[in-house]
């Protein structure tokens, strides 16, 4: 009887596709090892680092990208109940609030089936649609990093998509 593990063993780690990625980009990124790699992206709004872990024994990937804002503890009742109205209109991936109070936008992916080539395509167009989130909530995000009171009826209206510019 064959291991269906040894099939994943030919899986190449994504992360080498990523590397590919951000060196085509001039982009300086940080490879911990074989499975974590770090990088800082700066977009219109913000600035985020995007990690990447590679989970060889699952054939998947688990991607951050974490906003350089921090939620006070005293906010973070009210984003979780944020978090939740935003990531009813999330169709890939979700946001998060990890314990440090760093929101993120975070996504695991399989990788079984996956080549080098189909596997950067993938991780490119995840992290284009991983900016242009983080960049769509940004000013939810902004406004609960601020110390201040928080009124329920302006986070409504940061969640809410723009037309345009001012």
């Amino acid at each position: 009887m064959t291991d269906h593990i040894d099939f994943l063993d030919e899986i190449s780690n994504p992360l080498d596709s990523v590397e590919d990625i951000l060196s085509g980009q001039d982009w300086s990124f940080n490879r911990m090892n074989d499975d974590e790699l770090t990088v800082t992206v700066a977009a219109r709004h913000g600035t985020y680092r995007m990690v990447f872990v590679w989970q060889e024994q699952f054939s998947a990937m688990q991607f951050s990208c974490q906003y350089n804002l921090s939620i006070p503890a005293d906010h973070r009742g009210l984003m979780a109940n944020a978090l939740m109205d935003v990531n009813a209109d999330v169709w890939l991936g979700h946001f998060d609030l990890p314990a440090n109070g760093t929101p993120c936008f975070r996504h695991t992916s399989l990788f079984r089936g996956q080549t080098q080539t189909s596997g950067a395509d993938f991780v490119g167009d995840l992290m284009e649609i991983a900016v242009a989130e983080c960049e769509r909530y940004y000013p939810l995000f902004q406004m609960m990093s601020d110390t201040g009171t928080m009124d329920h009826s302006l986070l409504k209206l940061a969640a809410q998509d723009t037309a345009g510019e001012a």
